[in-house]
Order: C-alpha cells, then structure tokens, then sequence
C-alpha cells in the first residue's frame, strides 16, 4: 500500500515537471518572438523568471503565482489576439498542476 502511494506520487510529479516545462516552453517562445510587442516580452520574460526560481516555493505554489500574473497580462487590450490565446493555453496547462 505505502509502495503504491509513494509510485502515485512520483507519477503526479513526473506529470507537473512535464506541464511545467510545457509552459516554460511556450513562455519562453513569446519572450524570444520579435513579432510580439516589447513590453509583452518584458513582462513574460519577468514571469519566466520567477517561475523558473526553485527558491519561490513548491511547484503547485509557483503556478499559481504565475496564473495570477498571466491573468493579469491578458488583460492588456492592445495584446494580440493569438498572444492572448497562447497566455491562456499556458495558464489551463499550469492549473492542472497539483501537490
């Protein structure tokens, strides 16, 4: 039984690293997108940043963090339309993140 909790865990781990790197990816294409204005790539590079930083908290804790700043961003009006669709791909990616 403890065996068979302790596998759960290391496949729901697996799993988060795996989303996580999902939205670093996508994250870190906009940042990089020349065609994206300046200010967007700014603010996703800061994101990247704190989402990347191990120090920030657990896994579950820096989603989070990074959903309320992507909700954030999307609000901008000026934001292309397909940017905003990539920011909210990445935020459904990082809710499906669980401890």
């Amino acid at each position: 039984m403890l065996s068979s909790l302790a596998s759960k865990k290391e496949i729901r781990d697996k799993e988060n690293q795996e989303r996580l790197a999902n939205a670093i990816n996508t994250l870190d294409s906009i940042a990089r997108n020349n065609n994206i204005q300046k200010n967007i790539r700014n603010i996703v590079r800061e994101i990247l940043t704190g989402i990347k930083d191990e120090k920030n908290g657990s896994i579950s804790v820096r989603a989070a963090n990074t959903i309320s700043m992507l909700d954030n961003v999307t609000q901008n009006p000026q934001m292309q339309s397909h940017i905003r669709t990539l920011l909210w791909q990445v935020v459904s990616t990082l809710e499906s993140i669980r401890e």
